[in-house]
């Protein structure tokens, strides 16, 4: 099988026409996360279609999807970062109106709610295609309180590293600067804010986050 792109913990091979198997590489099963990426595709929200699962989890097949990364396409297109800082709080927006099933927990963060929180819903995590964004990634799925999720995807962007010379840096801390401002722009920002400290504080427990964006995202909560 081609070996399509690797991830923190799988990698995506070709798999037949219009498939992929995705495939954990230390034994994490992904039962749950294929149980829930149904759930919200049954909700009419835009997430690859599971094929079918191994027993053990391991090997997950599912529909492919041929687009770009929200970043990458960013990156081609800048003019359009205002619309899609907009798409990506509207992706937040139908999300939350789903309802969290039974078997995915409590989120480790944020207000208790029974809402559906992707808890990584950044652009990187969104394909950018013809028909549309769809939402990729679901380990992270829990229930909870809307503005926590928010709250995540704030701070992430607003600490993700940034590549490049000087120019470069200045260029994509303006486009950060102007992506940030449209998403906020469409949600319930106070509650975001009021959410940040609690999400801050876990995420930077995450061994994925440098001591640079650790910083940020505590600079962010406490302004």
């Amino acid at each position: 099988m081609k070996l399509l792109a690797s991830g923190r913990d799988a990698d995506i091979y070709e798999h037949g026409p219009g498939l992929v198997l995705r495939r954990a590489r230390r034994g994490r099963s992904m039962a749950t996360e294929a149980r829930t990426m149904a759930w919200v595709r049954d909700h009419g929200y835009p997430v690859p279609a599971v094929d079918s699962i191994s027993d053990d989890g391991l090997d997950l097949v599912m529909e492919r999807i041929d687009g770009v990364s929200m970043v990458e396409g960013l990156g081609r297109r800048p003019w359009t970062i205002p619309a899609q800082g907009r798409t990506l709080a509207d992706l937040h927006r139908r999300l939350h109106e789903i309802p969290a099933p039974d078997w995915v927990p409590p989120a480790p963060c944020g207000a208790p709610g029974d809402r559906l929180l992707h808890l990584d819903l950044h652009p990187l995590n969104v394909m950018v295609t013809k028909a549309g964004p769809v939402v990729i990634d679901w380990p992270n799925a829990h229930a909870g309180d809307p503005a926590t999720d928010v709250a995540l995807t704030w701070a992430l962007m607003s600490a993700g590293a940034v590549e490049g010379g000087p120019v470069m840096r200045l260029l994509a801390k303006r486009g950060r600067a102007a992506l940030i401002g449209a998403f906020l722009g469409r949600v319930d920002v106070d509650a975001a804010r009021r959410a940040l400290p609690s999400v801050v504080e876990w995420k930077v427990t995450d061994p994925n986050m440098s001591p640079a964006e650790c910083a940020v995202m505590r600079s962010l909560a406490e302004g």
